[in-house]
C-alpha cells in the first residue's frame, strides 16, 4: 500500500504551477490517501501517459522548429505506446522485462525551467519537456519507495525507466542543438 495526495491528479504534472512546485511532496504537507487496487494504480498511470502523450502533441503543434516537432511527435508516440502496454497489464499481460538503466546526463537538473507559452524557444520547450519527464520519474520513484509488492515495484521501476529514456532523449538533443552551437 503506498498514498498519493487526495487532490493529486495525473494532470497536475503537466501544469507549470505544480512543476515550479516541485514534486507533490517537496517541502508541503498533504493529506493523502491511497490507492486500493492494482487497478486503481494502472488507472492512474494510463491517465498520466494519456496526459503526457496529449502535451507532446501540443507542443509539437506550437513549436516551427521541424526538429522538436518530430521529437516531440515521437515522444507522444512512446507515451501512446506506454497508455497500450499498461492497458494490457490492466487486462492481464505481464510487463516487459526491465531494460539495463538508463543514462542520466543531469543537464537539465541545473537549468531553470521558465513556464512555455506559443512563444516559447527551442531552448525552453527542451528545458520544461525535459523537467517535465524528471518530476515523472521522482513521482514514480516515491511510489516505487512506498511500494511494498513485488509486482507494484515491477511497475513503478518500469515506468521510472520509460521516464528516464525520455529525459535522456531530450537532455541528448539540448546537448546536440544547444550546447554545441553555443
Amino acid at each position: 500500500m503506498f498514498n498519493a495526495p487526495k487532490n493529486f491528479s495525473a494532470g497536475n504534472i503537466f501544469k507549470s504551477e505544480w512543476l515550479e512546485g516541485g514534486c507533490f511532496v517537496a517541502g508541503k504537507k498533504v493529506n493523502e490517501r491511497a490507492f486500493q487496487s492494482m487497478s486503481d494504480i494502472l488507472r492512474f498511470a494510463i491517465q498520466r501517459e494519456e496526459e503526457a502523450a496529449q502535451a507532446y502533441g501540443d507542443w509539437a503543434q506550437k513549436t516551427s522548429r521541424q526538429s522538436l516537432q518530430i521529437l516531440f511527435l515521437e515522444l507522444q508516440a512512446e507515451e501512446i505506446n506506454h497508455r497500450q502496454l499498461l492497458q494490457k497489464v490492466a487486462k492481464g499481460k505481464s510487463l516487459p522485462l526491465l531494460e539495463p538503466k538508463v543514462q542520466d546526463l543531469k543537464i537539465s537538473d541545473y537549468l531553470v525551467g521558465e513556464p512555455i507559452d506559443a512563444e516559447s524557444g527551442f531552448q525552453d520547450l527542451l528545458i520544461f519537456a525535459a523537467k517535465k519527464e524528471s518530476k515523472a520519474v521522482e513521482l514514480y520513484t516515491q511510489l516505487f519507495n512506498k511500494s511494498t509488492a513485488a509486482e507494484l515495484k515491477h511497475l513503478f521501476e518500469f515506468l521510472i525507466q520509460q521516464e528516464k529514456k525520455h529525459k535522456l532523449k531530450l537532455e541528448q538533443e539540448y546537448d546536440k542543438r544547444v550546447l554545441q552551437e553555443d
